[in-house]
């Protein structure tokens, strides 16, 4: 068994992540960021909850962005598809449970 406390991360760079499993090629993964990530498309589904601080998801549907606010308890399930980039308002931590060696 291992315990993980979400607030006590932080990783050396942004979007650096502590392992905590990988579930039948699923991995769950903390991420800890104080910056935005990049315009991307998964290739499997991601499931994307915010444990500490607050993201805005930004998510593109049929040519134009829209803003998602995410604060600390919510959750954003993004399909194969669906093309997103998530902006940290500060300092923030993320558990992402995506397909294995996802981008």
């Amino acid at each position: 068994m291992r315990h993980f406390r979400s607030r006590d991360f932080r990783a050396e760079r942004p979007w650096g992540a502590q392992d905590i499993t990988e579930l039948n090629g699923i991995s769950v993964r903390l991420h800890w960021t104080n910056a935005p990530y990049e315009w991307h498309v998964n290739e499997g589904e991601e499931v994307f909850a915010v444990l500490d601080g607050a993201v805005d998801m930004h998510v593109k549907q049929e040519g134009q962005v829209r803003i998602i606010p995410l604060r600390a308890g919510d959750v954003f399930h993004a399909q194969v598809g669906d093309e997103h980039v998530a902006h940290p308002l500060g300092e923030a931590r993320i558990l992402v449970i995506e397909k294995a060696g996802s981008v």
